[in-house]
């Protein structure tokens, strides 16, 4: 028995090309309006759009960026940057960005504990000539192979990159660590673009000219003994402009207690050494900047004070 054929192969060719012969003809007359339309349709579409196809640096603005363009840009014109950017980044480091909260934080803490102490003590028209234009934080430290860490770096007198920003909460009402890993930095790194401006006198250097070893400061043996060769830290014994700028900044982060009881471990020639290093260095920002270094510790101190007691809320951006 014969299967029975396919349809398609039944159908009737004359009836085909017929029926293609009218679809051809019927496409000849309606191609030209065809391609009308589609014309018209095109020029209609190139009208310019409202919405810009470049997004790059575009960001939706939050209410902590309101509040940063209120309390640092208009009163200072300083960028406290907090969103990750590698071109501001050392590329030589793995970081990550800092998180909204902690950034917060860090941005209330660096104002009212350092910028607002400058004001207090030397008026806001030298924090505002002075102060870097540039605050940028990374939320993780820049660790070094030799086991130690970068907490922050001054770049050409305008920037101050600090890091492990996302660590700062957990210190904010510990008044040590919240100095020993971010506010000292900041008041460090702002000693050095004071340094940049105008320049400490030589006669700093050569109180402990022969006790300074780079980058051996933190092996053994230089990393203990230090208070009794005269310096205040152990990093001080990197260089004379370490030195300078551990100096003023561990003298403003310490209470007169602290001090000296640092001053008796030192024992009279470290502490005979050390004294002579702040008489220069009180000498230096008195003359050059007129700022008094005794009342600046004692603003932030009483400052530092508000902070540990809770009587500043680090998150508030309502202001």
């Amino acid at each position: 028995m014969a299967l029975a054929a396919p349809k398609v192969q039944s159908f009737n060719l004359s009836i085909f090309q017929s029926f293609n012969l009218s679809i051809f003809q019927y496409m000849k007359k309606i191609l030209p309006l065809l391609l009308t339309v589609c014309l018209f349709s095109a020029c209609s579409s190139d009208d310019p759009s409202d919405e810009s196809i470049i997004t790059a640096g575009n960001v939706d603005f939050t209410p902590f960026d309101y509040w940063l363009q209120r309390n640092y840009i208009a009163p200072y014109n300083i960028e406290f940057k907090w969103r990750y950017d590698d071109k501001e980044s050392n590329l030589n480091y793995t970081t990550v960005p800092a998180d909204y909260e902690s950034a917060v934080t860090l941005a209330h803490l660096v104002k009212y504990l350092c910028i607002e102490s400058y004001d207090e003590v030397g008026g806001i028209n030298f924090t505002r000539r002075y102060f870097p234009k540039l605050i940028f934080c990374i939320g993780e430290w820049e660790y070094n192979n030799n086991g130690t860490m970068i907490l922050g770096t001054a770049e050409g007198g305008r920037k101050i990159l600090l890091s492990g920003t996302n660590y700062i909460r957990q210190y904010a009402r510990d008044a040590h660590l919240l100095n020993e890993f971010y506010i000292r930095t900041i008041h460090h790194e702002f000693t050095h673009i004071l340094n940049q401006t105008i320049d400490f006198t030589a006669d700093f250097q050569l109180i402990t000219g022969t006790g300074y070893v780079a980058d051996k400061w933190n092996e053994a043996p230089y990393n203990t003994g230090f208070l009794q060769r005269g310096f205040i830290t152990s990093y001080a014994q990197h260089s004379d402009k370490e030195d300078f700028a551990e100096m003023l900044s561990v003298f403003l982060c310490s209470s007169e207690a602290q001090w000296d009881a640092w001053m008796r471990s030192a024992g009279n020639e470290g502490a005979h050494f050390i004294g002579a290093k702040l008489d220069i260095v009180a000498d230096y920002m008195l003359a050059a900047f007129n700022i008094d270094i005794y009342r600046l510790r004692a603003a932030i101190q009483r400052r530092q004070t508000d902070v540990s007691e809770g009587r500043i809320d680090v998150l508030a951006i309502d202001n």
